[in-house]
């Protein structure tokens, strides 16, 4: 059986502190169920205490980092942060991971930009540190990456035995290793590049979602049955000629109209066309978990009237 939609508002707007706490009644009023914000270090708020913030200013809304990249923080440290916000929230809380990706970051802040393979290794360490922090007991692990000796992780998070995990990326070690571990399954573009560019036009199209669901498949097994899909809609709106539009951006990234149509990352069309759509692309994909930027957040607000929770 089909799960039933759940829709994601995202922001990484410049941080102003009421226009932050609207937001967060606004997502929660209009029906969305979790909002989510985005790790980098560029104008805005640290996603953490944003989300704490976010909570204090609703009552059932979901927190969601989108995603935090394992590279900035220490697992034992995160641990921490998380079980707390999951606390202080009454458990409203997914953890959004990824391995990191944008370069800008890593170069501003003098961090070594490892190969992609090396990062996602040190995420699936960071992973076990949680999981095990997270679990009753001292935790210990003596890894190529991290290395702890009978810590036991305290607070505790209120949701057991941890709050799910969203595990998200474009190419296939990681999300082997999010058909593994996570709970839920964001399929991304491929960023590998470090940058936002033509390039991620080819990992966005229908064929290449088709064969990321393949790898997550293999990689699942048993569970996949179990896991929930989510999909970031990185173009959302209402527009009366999708295709002109099509037309117009395609190129951009390397891409026919067609392929830009039939791209799972865009939603364009009227609000019962984009009904059809995320119904068929549930169908097609067991996409449920349906993500967009806050600037469509009235636009697409007769979308999730329609379709949250059926």
């Amino acid at each position: 059986m089909a799960r039933p939609f759940r829709f994601q508002l995202s922001t990484g707007a410049t941080p102003d502190p009421r226009r932050w706490r609207d937001l967060a009644r606004k997502t929660e009023d209009l029906g969305y169920a979790s909002l989510a914000i985005a790790d980098h270090l560029d104008d805005q708020f640290a996603p953490l205490p944003a989300l704490m913030a976010a909570a204090e200013a609703t009552d059932h809304l979901l927190l969601t980092p989108l995603v935090l990249a394992g590279d900035y923080r220490h697992p034992a440290i995160l641990a921490k942060e998380l079980a707390t916000l999951d606390l202080l929230s009454d458990g409203r809380l997914e953890i959004g991971l990824g391995a990191g990706w944008m370069r800008a970051d890593y170069d501003q802040a003098g961090m070594a930009y490892d190969r992609a393979g090396t990062r996602i290794d040190r995420l699936a360490e960071t992973v076990t540190v949680l999981k095990g922090l997270f679990a009753d007991g001292p935790f210990t692990i003596r890894g190529v990456h991290h290395r702890i000796d009978a810590l036991e992780g305290l607070p505790k998070p209120q949701q057991r035995p941890h709050p799910p995990f969203l595990l998200a990326g474009g190419g296939r070690k990681m999300l082997t290793l999010a058909a593994r571990e996570a709970d839920i399954v964001g399929v991304n573009l491929d960023l590998a590049a470090g940058v936002i560019d033509a390039r991620i036009g080819a990992s966005s199209t229908h064929d290449a979602t088709i064969e990321k669901l393949g790898w997550i498949r293999e990689a699942a097994g048993a569970r996949f049955d179990h896991l929930e899909l989510h999909v970031r809609t990185q173009v959302a709106m209402l527009h009366d000629n999708p295709r002109e539009l099509a037309e117009a951006l395609g190129p951009a990234l390397g891409l026919t109209a067609e392929d830009a149509l039939r791209s799972p990352h865009a939603l364009v069309g009227t609000v019962d066309s984009i009904v059809d759509t995320l119904l068929e692309r549930r169908e097609r994909y067991g996409f449920s978990y349906i993500c967009w930027h806050d600037d469509a957040i009235d636009t697409l607000a007769p979308v999730v009237a329609r379709l949250a929770g059926t």
